[in-house]
């Protein structure tokens, strides 16, 4: 194979990956524009979705009943954690809600490591077929099929978020949620709802990626903060700009893992979000320098 096939192969790849990691960014920024939340657990809605689906085919229920199976409990489990984890402490600070997080985290990791272990688990593909040659890249149906039911989510979390009630609503507590419930706006049924969407794609991020890799309790933690990444490139408010970082880091993340090292590929996924915060906070630092400056003169 030649470098540039090479290349081709590995930029397929991370497209692929790219595109999961977008369904989970997209979670944690549809939560932090409507509650101001980091959701630490985002992950846990993957792991959880995965590890629900491959027992429920195990069991003997449909590949497409599983499915939609899991992206419903997951959308319930995201739920569930908005009313009884962050709903009580809605006051609190952004340090307090974070560390709410980070413990619901820890007690959803637990909970999938005693339901399921430490056994991986798998899922049959959701098409079969032979690999298809695309741009000099050979791909697999699996990721083909990925892409295009990502795609399809994409656009209709764009039509949700323009042209229902509902999402027009969310949007506007993301804006400002005290004219928000001026207008007579449920901030807090919101900020459930938030919940409930970055469950269920997170939830349909696990099921996708599941027949490419393998489940396991502990799948959550990477997959979360491969998503933060793109959501904290983003600003962690741009649903377009969250799929194009996604998308983007999937790529990079793709091909240093395949020309550099395999070893490398969870070192770079640290190594972008720590160059990205460090860049965020060296402007915030220069921007209060420079108003102190300002205050200073006058």
């Amino acid at each position: 194979m030649t470098l540039e096939q090479q290349i081709a192969q590995f930029i397929a790849s991370g497209l692929v990956n790219g595109a999961i990691y977008a369904l989970l960014g997209l979670g944690l920024v549809v939560i932090a524009s409507v509650t101001r939340v980091v959701n630490v657990a985002q992950g846990e809605f993957a792991a959880f979705g995965a590890l629900l689906a491959a027992s429920a085919v195990g069991a003997g229920v449909p590949l497409w009943a599983a499915l939609l199976l899991a992206v419903a409990a997951a959308t319930a489990l995201g739920a569930g954690m908005h009313l009884v984890a962050i709903r009580p402490v809605r006051g609190a600070s952004a340090l307090t809600l974070l560390i709410v997080t980070i413990a619901a985290h820890l007690t959803l990791r637990g909970l999938l490591l005693l339901l399921w272990g430490t056994n991986p688990y798998s899922l049959p593909p959701f098409v079969t077929g032979p690999p298809v040659r695309v741009a000099g890249a050979v791909v697999t149906r699996q990721a083909l099929w990925v892409l295009g039911a990502v795609a399809v989510i994409l656009a209709a979390a764009y039509l949700f978020f323009s042209r229902t009630l509902r999402g027009k609503s969310l949007r506007a507590c993301a804006v400002n949620p005290t004219a928000a419930r001026l207008a007579g706006i449920s901030v807090d049924r919101m900020g459930t709802l938030a919940f409930a969407i970055a469950g269920g794609l997170g939830g349909l991020a696990g099921v996708l990626i599941t027949p490419l890799t393998l489940a396991t309790y502990d799948m959550g933690l990477i997959l979360g903060l491969k998503g933060f990444v793109g959501a904290v490139v983003a600003g962690m408010t741009s649903y377009p700009l969250t799929v194009v970082a996604t998308l983007a880091f999937g790529v990079v993340e793709s091909l240093g893992a395949g020309l550099i090292s395999s070893n490398y590929r969870d070192a770079i996924a640290f190594g972008v979000l720590i160059a990205v915060l460090l860049a965020r906070a060296l402007a915030a630092l220069r921007e209060g320098v420079l108003i102190g400056e300002e205050a200073a003169q006058e």
